[in-house]
């Protein structure tokens, strides 16, 4: 009986050895990471293990790193690339439908792989993200192949790392570092339809409930120059929706950009109209200059006038109301005003500038 007990003893001790491991660094000092980067409204993550040079310069590509396909007698796989890492399968995930290089990849997570070779690298996306390393890997199982030109010659990086450069409002490039090698491949997003397809179901929700949020939403059209005739709804509602609408003058403005950007001019011209009583200084003030800038000589004029018409005697409608003199050649009228400023300014630098500005107007130079 004692003999039983012992043996179901070691038994189980054993057992619990094999299951009972704790944590510890991985082997080889081949670090886990992970990195991301949102593109838009995309996700982009990419989780892998770091090896090391380790001395081993000048062997790294070709050697360490086989080049092509090659059976690494072990797994199911005769011909596997390099798993772009260490340790188990390096994978990266996306979050909406993406372009790689060009060519569609939808949304998903992905082994990532590399079949390298001396002036070129293929990067492989594969359906299978949850293998060990490449040891199991089947071209069958292949979402995507790109191809890619390396950069060598590239400053030294001991650890193998992965970076997202170059970025751009729709795009950017993930790039493998290691030892002196740069692998670069671009990530692309159709952004605006993302965007415009979220904004349409947050509208749906709590954030539709207020004039902001559908401003919000008229204004990105508006400056991204695209879907116009949905965000000049939006800018509606945003002025007329029952409990939500507000006609102040930032609804009212973004409305008259969208219709002037549809060619609506005179129905603009009514909607700036409505809005510029409703405008306080600063907006008013700002509203101006942006007329200025686009030329819009005499309808600046009238705006700072307004503005000085509403705030007397404050320092920025004094200033506007110097501009826009300036800007009809009136030099005499824009001194006087620039003089009645001066000694509002709320600060040394504004009255250096008032300063300047004074001389210029001195001297016959518009100041706008």
């Amino acid at each position: 009986m004692k003999k039983i007990i012992l043996t179901l003893f070691l038994s189980t001790f054993l057992m619990l050895d094999v299951l009972a491991q704790l944590t510890v660094p991985p082997n080889g000092g081949n670090k886990l990471a992970s990195v991301s980067e949102r593109i838009g409204l995309t996700d982009v993550t990419i989780n892998y293990h770091r090896p090391g040079v380790k001395g081993r310069e000048g062997k790294i590509w070709g050697q360490l790193v086989h080049y092509g396909f090659a059976d690494l007698g072990f797994g199911t796989s005769v011909s596997a690339p390099w798993r772009a890492g260490a340790n188990m399968n390096t994978t990266i995930s996306f979050s909406t439908p993406v372009k790689i290089e060009g060519q569609a990849l939808p949304a998903g997570k992905y082994g990532l792989f590399m079949a390298v070779q001396e002036n070129e690298v293929t990067i492989i996306f594969s359906k299978n993200a949850t293998s060990w390393g490449s040891y199991y890997y089947d071209e069958k199982e292949d979402a995507l192949r790109v191809n890619v030109k390396q950069q060598k010659e590239q400053p030294l990086v001991e650890w193998l790392k992965y970076e997202f450069v170059d970025q751009t409002e729709k795009s950017a490039t993930v790039a493998l570092l290691w030892e002196k090698w740069k692998i670069p491949f671009k990530v692309e997003v159709d952004v605006y339809p993302l965007v415009l397809a979220s904004m349409r179901d947050e509208l749906r929700g709590e954030k539709g409930g207020t004039w902001q949020t559908l401003n919000e939403a008229a204004n990105y059209c508006l400056k991204n120059n695209v879907n116009l005739e949905e965000g000049l709804s939006w800018a509606e509602r945003s002025i007329t929706e029952r409990y939500v609408g507000d006609a102040n003058f930032t609804t009212l403005s973004t409305k008259a950009a969208i219709l002037r950007k549809l060619g609506k001019d005179s129905e603009a011209d009514a909607t700036m109209k409505l809005a510029l009583p409703k405008g306080n200084m600063l907006e008013i003030h700002q509203y101006a200059k942006a007329l200025l800038k686009e030329k819009k000589t005499q309808e600046a004029f009238e705006a700072f006038k307004l503005n000085a018409t509403k705030n007397p005697n404050e320092y920025t409608p004094l200033v506007g109301l110097a501009r826009g003199y300036s800007a009809i050649a009136d030099f005499k009228n824009a001194i006087k005003y620039a003089k009645l400023a001066l000694p509002l300014a709320p600060n040394d630098l504004e009255k250096d500038n008032i300063t300047k500005m004074i001389k210029t107007l001195s001297e016959g130079k518009d100041v706008n």
